[in-house]
């Protein structure tokens, strides 16, 4: 079995607050975001709506995809997450349906 590893973005409303993450378990990681487990940027600004993801083969290239991500301007990110989730849902609510 392959393991799989995702970069994701958290909004804490439409077009509101944005964090960029990676993890290898993205259901565990939604979790601690949401039940504040660990205290940070997500925890203090109610980030925790999740927008937008991508799978990727690989640690390495997730990771530089995160990196990536991070450094591109606001408007930039709100794009990527209309082309794939114009509604902005909670895409976190789908993957538990």
């Amino acid at each position: 079995m392959e393991k799989s590893f995702f970069v994701y973005i958290l909004a804490s409303r439409t077009k509101g607050t944005l964090y960029v993450g990676v993890t290898s378990n993205l259901a565990r990681r939604m979790m601690e975001h949401r039940d504040g487990v660990i205290p940070g940027f997500t925890d203090q600004y109610g980030v925790k709506r999740l927008v937008y993801v991508e799978e990727h083969d690989t640690a390495e290239y997730a990771i530089t995809r995160e990196k990536r991500l991070k450094r591109w301007n606001r408007d930039w990110k709100i794009r990527l997450i209309e082309e794939q989730n114009p509604d902005w849902s909670d895409l976190y609510d789908r993957m538990n349906a």
